[in-house]
């Protein structure tokens, strides 16, 4: 009886790797994979953005986009960007258009979309992204101007970029 005993459990054991085996997301419907992802806070020009990577896991297409829902700060309808993927770059950097109203430690959501050339959807990536400032940290204009990044004169007498009249952006509607 014992030997009958293992027979069983050894077949049950084999069927139960088989089972698991197969239910394994081996990721292969992936294309990619968010390897970074950040505010980016440009106090020389006074702008916040969204920045995200993505870091291709297999041969991009041709003619694929990525298509990038990024929650607005400052409420209302999400920016939207598509963007054109090249095959042939090492890594996908998605950026959004200028923000406002970025608050410090607040969830925001990303979602991406990346399709073929005819739109049909390949994939789909979520995630959040928090900042680790204020977007009031930011200078109320750019401190710099023109291709020579010449001192704004709009700002003299105000070293810090902020001005006292300077109307700030509506955040009542922010989310």
């Amino acid at each position: 009886m014992p030997s009958n005993f293992r027979s069983i459990a050894l077949g049950a054991a084999l069927i139960a790797a088989t089972v698991l085996g197969a239910c394994r997301d081996t990721g292969k419907e992936q294309l990619f994979a968010i390897s970074g992802k950040l505010f980016e806070f440009n106090y020389r020009l006074g702008i916040a953005t969204y920045v995200i990577t993505l870091r291709p896991l297999r041969p991009m297409g041709e003619g694929q986009v990525a298509v990038v829902n990024f929650q607005n700060p400052a409420g209302g309808d999400p920016l939207i960007v598509n963007q054109k993927i090249w095959p042939k770059l090492p890594h996908i950097t998605l950026t959004s258009p200028p923000l406002t109203c970025v608050v410090k430690d607040k969830p925001y959501s990303v979602t991406i979309r990346i399709e073929d050339s005819n739109g049909t959807l390949l994939q789909s990536l979520e995630t959040t992204m928090a900042s680790t400032e204020d977007q009031t940290m930011l200078p109320d204009r750019p401190l710099v101007i023109g291709p020579k990044y010449e001192l704004n004169p709009d700002l003299a007498g105000h070293p810090d970029g902020k001005l006292p009249d300077e109307p700030k952006p509506d955040c009542s509607k922010a989310a």
